[in-house]
């Protein structure tokens, strides 16, 4: 007698046979009892979980002539026809070789004919994903409003490829996979039928591997029962199926452990001796990390481990290993097998990965060793170089410029210490190049006695001629601080300085800023023949100090001006906060 393979000798022909999908076959029972049975359903969910199997149950429960009722009755002349597939009126296409609009055009037109040999017609478009858009579109209306001798039922893997136009003209049953517990109940006891001796350990081993898909588990099971003639252990599975014993785990995770390069490497030759595959032993490596990370996060994880049969004898191993080493562990091996795929010598990036493992638990150790030598040097006083060396060079960098800082701002009069000493400091001491300007509003540039004289010198003179020249340079050296630098007109020149005026108050701080100022003297160097210093002044404050020196009264202007030369920073606000936002570099201003 020819063989029949299990997972078609085991398929269900009634819904009390479908394994794990109660919540599916209660509802469709409900709705045949009560005769409330749609037009249009969807199956969906991962391979071998049982759509087809419950479409076909569904056919002959609506077509059995002792019903229809909530199961078929499997005995009447129309429930076998429809169970061999010699009935014309409950067809099940292929939509994977049937997916043009012309095949789907000549199911509308027959679909208007009344059935001939059962109740009603039912047509199962299995992986119906596969169809065209066209013939989507030629479908839609049709399974709108088919006639009421018709039912379609759809069956896909792949749901989000089907157009929301089609979801929605169906009621969605999406069937989950399969239960560890109920696949293994349901292997054991179809050995029992079949007379297949069969151990727990290996039952479950075959359903885990299965992926939630109760076909995929009782084609391994027939296929690992002829090899073994009827008698199935856990051995036998594993080498069947290119499989690691979990203790040869524990041997691998031992030897990374203690960081002995040397066993590893004989382990993984001893595997390649066995005729395993690189690939999946990483693979698997990697499953056996993972439970050992679920053994030692999630208490009582018997049902979340997927290589470790009996979890409570690795609790040890787990316990072994830090969360934060077995997250490093599961992140290294799972880069490893991403590369595995394109290598040319699996086996030695296999060896590799492990030999990774290995160097990133010696470094731990090494860090670990270090610790406490930088907790005495900061005891002691001395600055630990550890970990924290490059954080520690940056603050000291940083409170270097600012005890620099403080100290030209002192020297400038920026900061004075009170009463009159603090105003003969200010004007005692130049300003040096890269002075911080505390307050641009109120402060006076030191010895401007000295720039009022020299304001109508020949070397001013000279360097009002090639200011032009002076602003191509910053132009061409940097367009941003053009924009900002254009704002200052030269009103005098002493020794190496040259005094700039602006009119606007962020101008004048925005080009003072140490970059700013560098460029700028960079450029005074290259175009005006000898290095200046940048002083700045606001106009108002330069006006006033010349008409004082020459003995005149001060008077207040009256002239029209813009209205950012009289708001200052608070009409121009956007243009601080753009360069906050994009950096100077980036911002370019147009008058």
């Amino acid at each position: 007698m020819e063989h029949i393979a299990l997972y078609r000798a085991w398929r269900p022909q009634s819904f009390q046979d479908m394994v794990g999908q109660q919540h599916i076959i209660q509802t469709l029972q409900n709705a045949i009892r009560e005769q409330r049975v749609s037009h249009a359903y969807l199956f969906s969910g991962p391979r071998g979980t049982g759509k087809t199997s419950a479409a076909k149950v569904l056919a002959k429960a609506v077509n059995c002539e002792r019903g229809p009722g909530p199961e078929p009755c499997n005995e009447c002349p129309s429930c076998l026809r429809i169970t061999a597939g010699n009935v014309m009126d409950v067809q099940e296409i292929d939509a994977a070789s049937n997916r043009g609009v012309e095949e789907i055009r000549d199911l509308r037109d027959k679909v208007k004919y009344a059935p001939t040999e059962v109740r009603r017609k039912v047509y199962i478009i299995d992986e119906v994903h596969m169809l065209t858009t066209e013939a989507f579109n030629a479908l839609l209306k049709t399974l709108e409003e088919p006639p009421s001798h018709a039912m379609f039922i759809l069956a896909t893997t792949e749901p989000h490829k089907l157009p929301a136009t089609i979801i929605s003209r169906c009621q969605r049953f999406d069937f989950r996979r399969v239960a560890l517990e109920e696949q293994t109940a349901h292997l054991s006891a179809i050995c029992e039928k079949e007379g297949i001796t069969a151990d727990v350990n290996a039952l479950q081993y075959i359903a885990r591997l299965s992926d939630g898909g109760m076909r995929d588990a009782v084609s391994l099971l027939d296929q690992i029962s002829s090899f073994t003639d009827g008698k199935v252990t856990y051995e036998q599975v594993l080498g069947m199926t290119g499989g690691i014993p979990s203790e040869q785990f524990a041997r691998l995770a031992t030897a990374i452990l203690e960081g002995d390069m040397g066993l590893l490497l004989e382990l993984v030759e001893q595997l390649m001796h066995e005729g395993k595959s690189a690939d999946k032993c990483l693979e698997n490596l990697m499953y056996y990390f993972r439970d050992l990370l679920m053994i030692k996060m999630v208490p009582g994880a018997d049902q979340l481990t997927e290589r470790v049969l009996n979890p409570a004898e690795f609790k040890d191993m787990a316990t072994a290993f830090s969360r934060d080493r077995l997250f490093q562990i599961v992140d290294t091996l799972n880069k490893y097998l991403g590369e595995m795929k394109y290598a040319t010598h699996p086996q030695t990036l296999f060896e590799v990965a492990l030999m990774k493992l290995c160097s990133l638990q010696q470094d731990e150790s090494e860090t670990a060793s270090a610790a406490p030598l930088g907790a005495l040097q900061a005891g002691s006083g001395v600055n630990a170089p550890a970990v924290h060396s490059g954080e520690l060079d940056l603050l000291k960098r940083q409170i270097t410029a600012l005890e620099k800082k403080l100290e030209q701002a002192l020297q400038s009069g920026g900061i004075s210490g009170g009463g009159r000493d603090g105003a003969s400091s200010a004007k005692s001491n130049p300003t040096p190049s890269s002075a911080p300007r505390i307050s641009a509003t109120s402060k006076m540039p030191p010895n401007v006695d000295k720039f009022i004289a020299g304001k109508d010198s020949p070397d001013f003179a000279a360097i009002y001629k090639q200011w032009s020249l002076v602003l191509q340079g910053v132009k061409e050296e940097k367009v941003t601080v053009h924009a900002w630098f254009v704002d200052g007109e030269p009103v005098s020149v002493m020794d190496d300085a040259v005094l700039v005026a602006f009119k606007n108050t962020i101008h004048r701080d925005t080009t003072e800023k140490p970059a700013n100022r560098q460029v700028i003297e960079n450029v005074f160097a290259a175009r005006l023949g000898k290095p200046y210093r940048l002083v700045t002044i606001m106009q108002r404050d330069w006006n006033e100090a010349a008409q004082k020196s020459v003995g005149q009264p001060s008077k207040e202007e009256l002239r029209l001006e813009h209205e950012h030369d009289t708001a200052d920073a608070k009409s121009e606000p956007w243009i601080d906060e753009a360069i906050q936002l994009f950096g100077e570099d980036l911002v370019v201003i147009k008058e």
